[in-house]
């Protein structure tokens, strides 16, 4: 008979050796002979299964091993092969023995887009973080804002270890204090205000109308107009609510790191936000705008505003310009600069008597 040279030659079965298999469905082992036909067979006692080639992949396996597994069989159904010839035999055959494996390309596409998105974060971060807090913050309730003030508050007196400090003439001094350069600012009766003993030299303001100076800030300053100057500066973050638009946004970063970084869940996005608010919290404009309206309330008591910029110098040292580009608030230097500039001489009387601000200034030293 001549065959037609269209018509395909049958596939030759040959026997090449022995394997050890597991069927998928039960922990038992079995030694079986492979015979290399159409497809791969696996024989026992009886035929066991039959593989097709394109469907069989490459598992993990030991050196000196071939672990086999195939698409149409059971998941976890494995051929492991020991023999050299075998193996070398079976990937021959096996043209898509490692399709699923991640080659060069793979591996570029992965880290390509791994770096697609943290640039994307990165993106969101740096300008629509900024752009939703500024859309958000008008929108959020008064009440909620309160709310998170709340807990930012409970927060940062537990991170810090402060207390509120409630020596009585350091308090009457302090309410005497902050009720004018409230009044002042226009801001109503709702402003909460306090003392915490604190080394670190700071003030900050909390959503929801929540204004705080450390004692170690207090413990620095030489006159009551440098710490007023201080108070209307969060005062004005507080008209402005930039404190609820430093908590979205530094909240919102938080959990965007979070998610390059693991934290899937967030949980670190408050406690982050929080801590944020008493350290570099706010844009430079923020800070800039809130000087402008400190300035304001001073001269509106008939004070001066340059005795805050020299408190702040005093507390920063010289920062020096190189650094003016990536802080969050302008240098002391410039702020001290402006402040002098722009002060007319003090024509209303002082915002505390020397026996008061002596008051104040022990506010921390315990109950009198």
């Amino acid at each position: 008979m001549v065959m037609d040279s269209d018509t395909p030659t049958p596939a030759k079965s040959t026997t090449l050796g022995s394997a050890t298999y597991f069927d998928g469905t039960s922990s038992r082992r079995r030694m079986v002979t492979l015979r290399l036909a159409e497809r791969l067979e696996i024989e026992g006692e009886q035929s066991l299964a039959a593989w097709i080639y394109a469907d069989i992949r490459r598992a993990d396996s030991p050196a000196g091993m071939l672990r086999l597994s195939c698409l149409s069989a059971p998941a976890l159904a494995r051929l492991e092969v020991r023999d050299k010839e075998l193996a070398n035999e079976l990937v021959s055959r096996c043209t898509k023995i490692d399709d699923h494996m991640i080659g060069r390309r793979g591996v570029a596409a992965i880290v390509g887009w791994s770096l697609a998105a943290a640039a994307s974060i990165v993106a969101v971060v740096l300008f629509g973080l900024p752009l939703a807090a500024d859309r958000l913050t008008p929108l959020v309730p008064e009440a909620f804002e309160r709310r998170l003030g709340d807990v930012a508050d409970s927060q940062i007196k537990t991170m810090f270890d402060a207390k509120v400090c409630d020596n009585a003439a350091g308090q009457k001094a302090f309410t005497k204090l902050i009720t004018a350069l409230r009044e002042s600012a226009g801001l109503d009766t709702s402003v909460q205000s306090g003392v915490l003993s604190s080394s670190l030299p700071n003030a900050f303001a909390l959503p929801g109308g929540k204004v705080y100076l450390f004692n170690g800030l207090l413990a620095k300053a030489e006159n009551a107009d440098e710490i007023a100057g201080v108070l209307a500066h969060e005062l004005g973050h507080l008209k402005h609510r930039d404190s609820m638009r430093a908590m979205i946004h530094n909240g919102g970063t938080s959990f965007l790191i979070g998610l390059l970084f693991g934290d899937i869940t967030g949980s670190s996005a408050l406690i982050f936000a929080s801590r944020t608010l008493v350290t570099s919290s706010h844009s430079r404009e923020a800070e800039t705008d809130a000087d402008s309206f400190a300035i304001d309330v001073m001269h509106r008591l008939g004070r001066p505003a340059k005795p805050t910029g020299e408190l702040l110098l005093r507390v920063t040292g010289k920062e020096g310009k190189g650094l003016s580009i990536i802080s969050t608030h302008p240098l002391s230097e410039d702020r001290l600069a402006r402040m002098s500039r722009q002060d007319p001489p003090a024509s209303g009387p002082p915002l505390l008597t020397s026996e008061e601000w002596r008051s104040l200034k022990s506010i921390c030293d315990g109950k009198s």
